[in-house]
């Protein structure tokens, strides 16, 4: 998810349940079948096999809905076990040369990339739009034009340790007085208020971003279609100057730690060291295996207004050169867009499903499905567009030295500012 300095490998959005995917009967593929018809129709209408660029959790949820795909069209999907960690390079720079694959499964903050090096074709989800969560489309919308097909969400929340902290706190003054409270009570084994981790050299505006929006303060402009504008860059205003303050006055109180990694901060949150930790999914099951009763909360306003975490959204893409996108696109929108392979999807990344009617059900049997995807329906896409690799490096540095307590708030953050827009005009 680059341009991000850091959060890529702390969010670790290829999934962490490690459990067998048990099969799709056809039966439960609703909605996939087509007539044999249909099947002749898309053999014809390109490549008869088409490649889908996976990692190595979602390759076992797909076969069966790849057979079932090729028993009803006649079009074969080729899995292939793709470095997550380079495949979007990978794709941008084969796709031109006509050895890329015709699909691909990424997170949405990759798109700018691939629309600005033309290798994504926009997918036609006509009615189907309607039945995702809004933020997913409009994460995977760039420049008016949906391209791809969600299939998941994430997002940070509040985990509180309900031994130490056992009621709700809607502000997070009301977080740190009660997390001040309990390393009070408990001296001999709760060091820390509050728990954050970050990068010692970058800062993490990724997990901060929340507090931010508290105070109305965002990054760039959104359009009315939640996608957002380029050439308004928003991160200076008066909100952002009003979040650089407090931003440096918690590092001189001791709320935020420089010296608090992310390694650190998980590892205290499962020690009993802290009663709350503003973290993802990703750090739930460790957190469940050290024995942590936890609550999920919703994120404390620290600004006043409401805090809005930023949106990750996975997805499956067309390539823009595929031999066969009518086959492609009913795969992803009629096979991969159903509440059989959604569900089945999230056994194994352990993420709300996108389709709504496929989270309503998670919902009802996995309390923190729904607390985090509750959280997340109420935050923003993070952008797609590409100048936010201008964006990362100079913002999470801004962040990081009023932590330490270095410079006055407005110049920091001026500076940081200027510094992005000059990278933007290039």
């Amino acid at each position: 998810m680059k341009g991000t300095p850091m959060k890529v490998t702390k969010r670790s959005w290829l999934g962490i349940a490690a459990v067998t995917v048990a099969a799709l009967s056809a039966a439960t593929l609703t909605g996939c079948s087509s007539p044999a018809s249909s099947g002749s129709d898309l053999t014809k209408s390109g490549n008869s096999t088409l490649t889908l660029w996976v990692d190595t959790q979602r390759a076992p949820a797909l076969k069966t809905v790849a057979a079932q795909f090729k028993k009803d069209t006649g079009v074969t999907v080729k899995l292939v076990v793709k470095d997550f960690a380079t495949v979007d390079q990978d794709f941008i720079s084969q796709v031109p040369t006509g050895k890329g694959p015709d699909m691909i499964v990424s997170p949405h903050d990759k798109l700018g990339a691939y629309v600005k090096n033309g290798v994504v074709a926009p997918l036609e989800l006509g009615d189907k739009a309607a039945a995702f969560a809004k933020v997913a489309v409009q994460a995977v919308t760039y420049d008016g034009t949906v391209y791809g097909l969600p299939y998941s969400i994430e997002n940070v929340a509040l985990l509180r340790n309900t031994a130490l902290a056992p009621k709700v706190a809607t502000t997070f003054d009301g977080v740190i007085a009660n997390g001040k409270a309990a390393v009070a009570a408990n001296s001999a084994t709760v060091k820390y208020p509050f728990l954050l981790g970050l990068d010692p050299k970058q800062g993490d505006p990724y997990h901060m971003y929340p507090f931010q929006t508290s105070f109305g303060s965002s990054v760039f402009a959104q359009n009315s279609d939640g996608t957002y504008d380029p050439s308004k860059l928003t991160l200076g205003d008066d909100a952002g100057l009003k979040f650089a303050a407090a931003v440096k006055q918690w590092g001189v109180d001791g709320i935020l730690n420089p010296n608090i990694t992310g390694d650190i901060a998980i590892d205290a949150f499962k020690k009993g060291e802290s009663a709350y930790y503003l973290t993802g999914p990703w750090n739930v099951p460790a957190i469940k295996d050290a024995g942590i009763k936890y609550a999920i909360d919703a994120l404390p306003s620290a600004g006043g207004q409401e805090a809005k975490p930023f949106l990750g959204v996975n997805a499956f893409f067309i390539s823009a050169k595929s031999t066969n996108k009518i086959a492609a696109t009913k795969f992803l929108v009629d096979y991969l867009g159903t509440d059989a392979v959604q569900e089945e999807l999230y056994k194994v990344g352990g993420r709300p499903p996108a389709l709504t009617s496929a989270y309503d059900t998670i919902a009802k049997t996995d309390a923190d499905v729904k607390s985090f995807g509750d959280i997340g329906l109420t935050g923003v896409p993070m952008p797609a567009i590409p100048e936010m690799a201008s964006v990362w490096a100079d913002w999470g540095s801004a962040e990081l030295q009023l932590i330490k307590g270095d410079g006055e708030p407005t110049s920091v953050w001026t500076t940081a500012t200027t510094n992005v827009a000059a990278k933007i005009k290039g």
